[in-house]
Formats: structure tokens, sequence, C-alpha cells
């Protein structure tokens, strides 16, 4: 039994910033030299994102948007605000933004808030309980009774672990109704500092939400886009190379250099295995839905597997138009594929900590 996809809705801030202002916002949270400003800049530039939405900022009287929450350092001790103090406003803004992506979803689906049978929400930057789960299903009216669970700390593949999950539950209950919520505030946990980990994490990450809506498939010719597949491989030797750890100050990124050569020798070999199951090869994929997490794991991925030139634009449209919102992202990506209705088969993938990798193959 399949899975179809029945909606796909997506959510960013009420307010977003420019690139190239997020990069002088740096200078100050950063304690950065005139000397390390240029490298902020030129790291920020490399980026090619534009704009990135952050539940942080503000826009008084219609002047540029500008930073809330997080204060300007004062020392070289100076970590910003405690993990406690930042769950706290996660409380406050991850609801409304999950809410918003969840009603578009439903509205695209045209299924029922109150036939809802599952509800899986998913998130890597936020913990409180009880969550925005139960916010959803409160503000949705979604019936008491709607089975809920939690995709937690996965990192950036969480949505394609959750469409894992709506999947097995469409094939106990042919009958279920199911609504995954992938809500990121990563903007969050901006890291003071001059590391160059956290650099690079406060250059590439933004907040946002998506919702997507789906059931089991029937046996009747398909007519949207259901999920054949999925699969999971974790890369030798890659415990190292990304981590996401709860630290007093914020969570914590580690992102290894290493990363982009790990996909570019180890990816191809399984996505053909993978791929093989089915009888199919690396040329029958006619698009692909790449979650960017920077712009060279994006390029090695496109370059390993021998793609052409234009298979990962919409990826890179929506890292340069929204930045990497971590989970969300993937269905932010495949929301526009199936806008303009993209050629199937589709391969989306997914990189996280581990280091690995989650693939979906969508009929």
């Amino acid at each position: 039994m399949t899975l179809a996809i029945l909606g796909i809705g997506t959510a960013e801030p009420a307010y977003s910033i420019a690139q190239t202002e997020a990069a002088d916002l740096a200078n100050t949270f950063c304690l950065a030299t005139p000397e390390q400003a240029h490298t902020l800049q030129a790291l920020y530039r490399r980026t090619r994102i534009e704009r990135r939405g952050s539940v942080l900022l503000e826009q008084p009287d219609g002047a540029l948007p500008r930073q809330t929450f997080m204060a300007p350092a004062v020392s070289e001790e100076d970590l910003g605000p405690t993990t406690a103090a930042r769950m706290e406003r996660f409380s406050e803004e991850a609801p409304p933004l999950a809410l918003a992506a969840a009603r578009a979803a439903l509205a695209r689906s045209a299924v029922a808030a109150q036939d809802i049978t599952h509800l899986i929400t998913l998130c890597c930057t936020g913990f409180v309980a009880p969550g925005f789960d139960v916010r959803l299903i409160k503000g949705l009216k979604l019936s008491p009774e709607t089975a809920r669970t939690h995709v937690g700390f996965m990192g950036c593949h969480g949505a394609l672990n959750a469409v894992r999950v709506a999947s097995a539950f469409a094939g106990a209950d042919p009958q279920a109704r199911i609504l995954i919520c992938a809500t990121e505030l990563c903007s969050l946990h901006y890291q003071y500092g001059h590391g160059s980990e956290k650099l690079v994490a406060n250059a590439i990450f933004a907040d946002g939400a998506a919702a997507l809506v789906c059931r089991a498939a029937d046996s009747s010719p398909a007519s949207g886009w259901r999920l054949a597949r999925s699969g999971s491989h974790l890369f030798a030797g890659s415990e190292d190379a990304m981590s996401w750890r709860i630290g007093d100050h914020g969570f914590e990124m580690t992102l290894s250099p290493r990363v982009p050569e790990l996909i570019a020798s180890q990816l191809r070999p399984w996505i053909e295995s993978w791929l093989a199951r089915d009888g199919m090869t690396l040329s029958d994929v006619q698009s692909w839905a790449v979650h960017p997490g920077g712009p060279r794991i994006v390029s090695q991925v496109a370059s390993g597997l021998g793609l052409p030139d234009d298979a990962t634009f919409i990826s890179q449209q929506v890292l340069k138009d929204c930045g990497n919102m971590s989970s969300a992202t993937i269905l932010f990506i495949l929301e526009r594929l199936m806008a303009q209705d993209a050629p199937r088969p589709c391969v989306a993938l997914a990189f996280g900590p581990g280091l690995v990798v989650e693939a979906a193959l969508f009929g």
C-alpha cells in the first residue's frame, strides 16, 4: 500500500531579513573585529541566501527589521540567553507558525479538520510539553481522540522520517487521515562568539513551518503524488561530521567541512543500490528534491549523482528565498515541485546528524 499526498502548506515568520543585513548583525552578536567583519560578509555571500525569516525580528514603524530578544554581546564571556529562556520563547512562537502551515495544508487537501485521525509533529529546535501538537488539536478543532506522535531531534531529514511513520499508520488503517507538521525556530539558537562552526550555522539557518496531509492510496490509477518507498543510510565513518547538542545557551551545531566530501564519496553507491530494488536507475528519476543544507551540499549531490544543471533548481531557490529551515525545508521544496506538476518519479533527499541520508521515492 502506498501513501497519497493530499496537500502541503507552508508558513514563514511575519518578518525576514536580507542576508547582507544579517551579516551586519553578526558583527554585533559575534564580537567581530574589523578583519573578522570582512570574513563574515564573504561567508554570508557564499551561502547564496538572499533572505531569511525569524520570529525574533520586528519591524517598527515601517523601518528595516531588527533583532529582538538577543542582546549585543558585551564581553567574550557573554553567550546570550540561556536555553531555558530560548525554550520559553519557543513555546510562545512555535504554535502560531504551526497552525498557519497546518491550515494551509488542510485547505489544499480538502480534508476536513475533524476527519484527521493521526497527528505527527516534528521539531529539532524546541522542547516543551504540552507542545504545539496540543495547540494544533485545539486551534484546528481536531478530535480530542486524535492519535499524536512526535518525531524529535532528528535534524534536517525529520520530515522524511515523519512521512515514513505516516506510511506505517496508513498501512495499518486504510481509513486514517494523517496530518504532519514540521515547525523549526532555528534562529532561537543563534550562537555568540567566533567559532567557525557557530558562524556557519548563524549564516544559514532560518525559521519556518510546513505541514502535509496524507492517507492510504487506493487501487485506482494514480492521479496525485504518492510515496512509493523510503530509505535510510548511515554513512561510514561519519559520526563526528554533524551533531546537534543541547548547551546551556541554546542548541549547538557541529558541522564538519567533511560533510560535502562524505556525500560525494558515499551517496551515489547507496542511491544506485536503493533504486535498483525497484528496477530503477538514476536516469529513471525525473525530478529531485534535495534538502539544501548549504550550497556545497546541493552541488556535491548534483555532481556526485551526475544530475543535469537544472535538477536542483527548486532546492536552490528555496535556499535563496528562505534559508535552511531544518526539517521543514524539504516540504517547502516538495510544495513547489507539486505546484508546477514536476515529472515523476521524484526522489527526495535530506541529511542529518549521523551522518545519515534519508530518501523518499514519490510516484
